[in-house]
């Protein structure tokens, strides 16, 4: 029988190495040509230049709560310019590189061909089985 306090140190060990692994598996992303590689499916894509030109960063969830991914950490801070979102739920950008204060929404199966000035540091991605 576990005593109480190993129980609670062995619960706090489990929970971070799941949120370790969940921060390590929950995002996918990466540059692709928008020629050769369309928006997958469930995924909020940001493409570098308007009209969904340039490179293209996809972003999406395996985390049933949604994750929040700093586009900062991709080497994406400030380089979306247009987004498709093929998801049915909204994504949030944000000006920021935590995902916190007021997001710009990128509706669900949307399409955004500019963002005028806005710049986004990073994003919030739903989960990609709901």
């Amino acid at each position: 029988m576990l005593t109480r306090g190993l129980r609670s140190a062995l619960l706090i060990a489990g929970v971070s190495v799941a949120t370790l692994i969940a921060t390590a598996t929950v995002a996918t992303a990466g540059p692709a040509s928008v020629s050769a590689d369309p928006c997958p499916s469930r995924a909020l894509c940001l493409y570098e230049g308007s009209n969904f030109t340039g490179e293209m960063f996809a972003a999406t969830s395996l985390n049933p709560a949604g994750i929040c991914v700093s586009l900062v950490d991709h080497g994406w801070g400030d380089r979306a310019h247009s987004a498709i979102n093929t998801h049915n739920t909204s994504a949030q950008m944000f000006m920021n590189d935590d995902c916190v204060g007021g997001p710009y929404q990128v509706p669900g199966n949307s399409s955004l061909s500019s963002f005028g000035t806005f710049t986004p540091e990073s994003v919030w991605v739903p989960y990609r089985g709901s």
